[in-house]
């Protein structure tokens, strides 16, 4: 189990500066984490980041238009300005 603090230091160490202030972490990075993904993950949203989840994709042929029902997974979370401080 990997304490608050090192948590802390790996997102620091993923994330990237955002113009606003923020920071952005994508979540490729975070899986690349291996066995502290989920922690890192609940790190992140428990500090007020965001997912962004793609745009729906148009399907192709004849039931293309129909929605499958499941949700893609957030592309990157966005966090808030001060999250890492």
């Amino acid at each position: 189990m990997t304490d608050e603090t090192e948590v802390q230091a790996i997102v620091a160490r993923l994330s990237r500066p955002t113009p606003g202030g923020g920071h952005v972490i994508e979540r490729a990075a975070m899986r690349a984490e291996g066995l502290h993904f989920h922690q890192v993950e609940a790190w992140v949203i428990e500090h007020g980041g965001e997912g962004e989840v793609p745009p729906a994709t148009v399907g192709r042929g004849l039931f293309g238009d129909r929605a499958s029902g499941q949700v893609a997974p957030p592309v990157r979370y966005r966090l808030p300005a001060g999250a890492l401080d």
